[in-house]
């Protein structure tokens, strides 16, 4: 089976190339996927997938098979903003292939691998490979401000019953087993307004910040000396309310990013921030971050995600090893990524068995000329296409 795939892929490399370099070329920040969507479900139906369609949020599920056993790949394609485009090489929004490289925003992350996967459903329709089995291919969006809320509706809202969960973010073409939970606290802290000409009839929400902001300081610092998976928190933004630049600030915000291990949740976290605004007059909260997707739907991301992996003797770990043998013709290396992905909705909310492996490099991911190797979008086709042999 590994010579099917591997000569139906190369067969249809050069329009998977093309259809890559394609989806590079639209641009599509968060909620504004549209134009972008509209591409993939046109290519889906060209490619022959039993069914595809568009769901209410806005995501692209394309099926193939109707098997019991269930395998649903995800790639986000919705990308960050490009802020210097005077500083890339190629434009931006070029789709530019040279010297080996697919150029442009969005490029390792992760359009390469969404259109691996889009190719890789093709493929296994026509080598048999989806029988007994239904396989699902999520093009999902909102993935860059509101981690896996498009995915975690794909899911939900369209009954998909996912067996296994496949997160197609870049991995430099090894397997990821996880990743730390994340979390968005904010501290609130009030003050009472004067005049900055008379600072002792009024209460410097600012000033009364600082206990808390050196208190964080000092607890991020204690956790970096921690060896091996450790949690971590920063102080990543701060705002404060004042009715003039010649008042004294009524109201101080902070807002903290909190890494988590498997072992933390919610109640144990809370208690840390409990800790930080002891003796205070502070409160906390878990912000919630609400937008709209493209088609109009509310979505409200409540940032506190949970740390999730899987082990290396599960039934999906283990397909996935072989199919990489397979086609490597050696042992994957196996990790966890330094970042945040869906898999906080299929792992981490809705408990599926998920594992990742992408296309692309994963420094690469937000930064000036980020590029994918074209060869990554070819062997990451040709591995998804074989996993479901292996399962």
């Amino acid at each position: 089976m590994k010579e099917k795939v591997k000569e139906m892929v190369d067969l249809l490399e050069e329009k998977l190339v093309c259809f890559a370099s394609d989806l590079v070329k639209i641009k599509s920040r968060t909620g504004k996927e549209e134009a972008v969507v509209k591409r993939i479900v046109e290519e889906i139906k060209a490619l022959d997938y039993d069914e595809a369609y568009i769901d209410s949020v806005g995501n692209v599920i394309g099926r193939i098979g109707n098997g019991s056993e269930k395998l649903l790949f995800d790639s986000h394609i919705d990308n960050v903003a490009v802020n210097d485009p005077e500083n890339w090489e190629h434009d931006p929004y070029g789709g530019v292939i040279k010297d080996g490289k697919l150029y442009g925003r969005g490029s390792s992350d992760m359009k390469a691998s969404a259109a691996a996967s889009v190719y890789a459903g093709a493929i296994m329709k026509k080598l048999g490979l989806a029988e007994g089995k239904t396989i699902y291919i999520c093009c999902t969006v909102m993935e860059e401000d509101y981690d896996g809320e498009g995915l975690y509706h794909a899911i939900v809202d369209n009954d998909l019953k996912p067996d296994y969960v496949v997160i197609c973010e870049p991995s430099n073409l090894q397997i990821s087993l996880g990743h730390l939970g994340r979390a968005i606290y904010k501290i609130n802290v009030p003050g009472v307004s004067a005049h900055g000409s008379a600072p002792e009839k009024g209460v410097n929400a600012v000033y009364k910040m600082a206990t808390i902001i050196n208190r964080v300081e000092a607890l991020g610092k204690e956790y970096m000396k921690l060896s091996g998976e450790r949690p971590s928190i920063a102080l990543t933004k701060i705002e404060s309310t004042s009715v003039s630049l010649n008042a004294i600030p009524q109201s101080c915000s902070i807002y903290i990013d909190r890494r988590m291990t498997l072992e933390e949740n919610e109640e144990t976290v809370g208690e840390e921030m409990n800790k930080l605004i002891e003796g205070t007059d502070a409160t906390w909260e878990i912000y919630d971050a609400i937008g709209t997707s493209w088609r109009g739907e509310k979505i409200v991301l409540h940032s506190f995600l949970p740390a999730w992996e899987i082990k290396v003797d599960h039934k999906l770990t283990k397909g996935c090893i072989k199919a990489y043998e397979e086609l490597m013709g050696e042992k994957p290396t196996m990790y966890k990524w330094d970042f945040s992905t869906n898999g906080v909705a299929s792992a981490g909310k809705l408990g599926i068995p998920t594992i990742g492996f992408g296309a692309g490099i994963e420094k690469m991911a937000h930064m000036t000329n980020e590029y994918c190797p074209v060869s990554d979008i070819i062997a990451a086709c040709k591995f998804y296409s074989l996993l479901p042999y292996f399962l």
